[in-house]
């Protein structure tokens, strides 16, 4: 039987349709600026191509691994058996604490579950200690104080495995799941204050102010468990810098040839030239960097600063992982500062600016000027 041939006509302009459709879908799904290691390797290439020299890719140092959770955790000092049990007698609130601790559940609290029962044991102690007072117990008082004391100074000890000793840190800083995104609108609005949040409450813990709520730190830490961000921060400042250095070194290969433009006057490749800077390191790689820049400032900044209030009862090998890992403070200057990531980057975009700037000043078209 003959199809109509208005059929025909509707067939026909559904598969043009459909094809298109198609076309459009694969050269989205091909853009190489939707992702950061496509995009800076299309950079180096087309850098290359204007420059008429072959680039060479290097590969991003590997990135630093957070130490076990084995080598992360310290151990908690404990109060003596028969403290536990002398204090345990008495009427007060203490008695109940001590019991939430003794119990099986207690045996097994996660590490912030530990922190929040060390500072209701010390706030418990305390309200025990001053109606002891009035009773003239002189062996309970010398009990109490002798607890107290020994619970304030471990504590820092409890804050370290409340913060950097779970799990879940784990995961936020894994670099097992790739790059950070390039995206225009900021992912990290809950986590970046979450992190000001938590270090803002742990500095003052460590000040001796220990009435601080902690109820907000189990969903910080739920958050931890779901997203990846900080590895993929890591990554990025990794494969960008190479990137960034693998274009500096075809910028020098070029400078040490003729120059771009005869007595300073612009030609058909420096215009080129000058057109790909805006179009795409400029319209494309620049962006990528100020992310990674906002999301250093707005998440790793505080992490550091959490981790940087704690160097007392930091391990060794976190110590080493954090000087290559998170940013320093600003204005602070150490021996492990120039084997930060953070710093190779900064360092890797500051040549090769100038070698931007040295290639376009010989067209009189050095940006800025």
């Amino acid at each position: 039987m003959k199809m109509p041939r208005a059929f025909g006509i509707v067939g026909k302009s559904s598969i043009r349709a459909s094809l298109t459709m198609l076309a459009a879908i694969f050269l989205a799904a091909c853009n190489p600026f939707d992702e950061a290691r496509p995009m800076m390797d299309e950079y180096v290439e087309r850098l290359g191509r204007v420059l008429e020299t072959d680039p060479q890719f290097s590969e991003p140092a590997p990135a630093p691994i957070l130490p076990r959770r084995r080598e992360r955790v310290l151990d908690m000092p404990e109060l003596e058996l028969g403290m536990l049990d002398f204090l345990s007698l008495y009427g007060c609130d203490l008695q109940f604490v001590v019991g939430e601790k003794n119990s099986i559940m207690g045996k097994v609290m996660q590490p912030l579950n530990r922190l929040r029962y060390e500072l209701r044991f010390i706030a418990s102690a305390e309200k025990c200690l001053q109606s002891s007072v009035d009773d003239g117990d002189k062996d309970l008082q010398d009990t109490l104080r002798q607890a107290i004391s020994s619970k304030r100074e471990n504590l820092p000890i409890a804050l370290w495995n409340a913060t950097w000793g779970v799990e879940e840190v784990e995961n936020l800083f894994t670099t097992s799941k790739g790059f950070y995104p390039v995206i225009a609108e900021n992912p990290l609005s809950d986590l970046a204050r979450e992190a000001v949040q938590l270090e803002s409450v742990a500095r003052r813990l460590l000040n001796g102010e220990l009435d601080q709520n902690l109820d907000f730190a189990g969903a910080v830490q739920q958050r931890w468990q779901a997203e990846y961000h900080a590895g993929q921060l890591i990554n990025s400042a990794l494969l960008v810098a190479a990137r960034l250095n693998d274009g500096t070194e075809l910028i020098q290969r070029r400078l040490a040839q003729r120059p771009l433009c005869l007595n300073g006057k612009p030609n058909n490749q420096s215009t080129i030239v000058h057109d790909m800077f805006f179009s795409v390191y400029i319209g494309k790689v620049q962006p990528y960097l100020a992310d990674l820049r906002r999301a250093r400032t707005d998440l790793l900044e505080p992490l550091a600063q959490l981790a940087q209030i704690q160097t007392a009862v930091m391990p060794q090998s976190f110590q080493r992982w954090q000087a290559r890992a998170l940013p320093a403070e600003a204005g602070v200057e150490s021996a492990v500062e120039s084997a930060s990531v953070w710093a190779d980057l900064d360092q890797a975009l500051a040549e090769h600016t100038r070698g931007w700037q040295q290639l376009l000043e010989q067209c009189g078209l050095r940006p800025g000027a």
